[in-house]
């Protein structure tokens, strides 16, 4: 395991790492290394979310290419109708 040395903490933030380890019923190493890992892991999730809002346009084409790309020559069932006759059985 790597050992982080020599990280120069504010007194009061240092104090708040304090409690909140008194608090959670460990100690202030097991804390750091808590709150970095929940740190990290929300900045996962929001790089992976913003992945997806740079996704939407590519699958908006996406959609619009296949709706185009769709037959016209085919004369779709009317919705109504078939949930009509599904429920008249």
């Amino acid at each position: 395991m790597a050992i982080l040395h020599d990280v120069d903490l504010p007194d009061d933030l240092y104090q708040e790492l304090q409690e909140l380890a008194i608090t959670e019923n460990s100690s202030i190493n097991a804390q750091v290394i808590t709150l970095l890992r929940n740190a990290l892991s929300a900045v996962e999730i929001q790089r992976r979310e913003e992945q997806r809002r740079r996704d939407v346009p590519k699958l908006l084409e996406e959609i619009r290419r296949r709706r185009e790309s769709r037959r016209t020559d085919v004369e779709w069932p009317d919705s109504t109708a078939l949930i009509r006759e599904d429920r008249d059985r």
